[in-house]
């Protein structure tokens, strides 16, 4: 069985492969993966109360700073995946988020990833300090948690 972080603190995006997504291999390209924890973010970000609206209003926007993506069986068209999503850390300007996305039919876990994010001014475009409400509506989910996910 897939080992899971406390499930209050994540977020899962549904999502059934697309022919659009797939490679002339038959297997789902990367940018799909990609896209994948990038709607999963946004859902989660939605969902503990700050939708895109809400970062507009303050100014403020979330920048990708690095992304690791560990790509270990495919998507094939069709298929039914879920993209587990949970905040690892919160630092003075940034935030690393994790990412596990698997085919629940048979508990297959196809990628390991995580986002380095940075929260920027919107006027200035530099890193600013993250708002105390921004942070405390995400539940972190430690390292230790979630460091097995690699070898799940």
């Amino acid at each position: 069985m897939l080992h899971t972080p406390s499930t209050a603190a994540v977020f899962p995006y549904e999502h059934t492969v697309t022919p659009e997504e797939i490679e002339p291999a038959g297997n789902a390209t990367c940018l799909a993966y990609l896209e994948w924890t990038r709607q999963a973010a946004l859902g989660h970000s939605a969902a503990q109360g700050w939708p895109p609206q809400r970062y507009i209003d303050q100014g403020i926007a979330w920048t990708v700073r690095s992304h690791e993506i560990h790509y270990l069986k495919p998507a094939m068209l069709g298929q039914h995946v879920v993209c587990q999503t949970w905040v690892e850390s919160f630092q003075k300007t940034r935030a690393r988020r994790r990412y596990k996305i698997f085919r629940p039919e048979d508990e297959t876990l196809l990628v390991v990833a995580e986002t380095n994010w940075t929260l920027i001014d919107l006027k200035t475009f530099r890193p600013c300090r993250i708002p105390v409400e921004l942070s405390e509506a995400f539940p972190v989910v430690p390292d230790d948690e979630g460091s097995d996910l690699a070898t799940s």
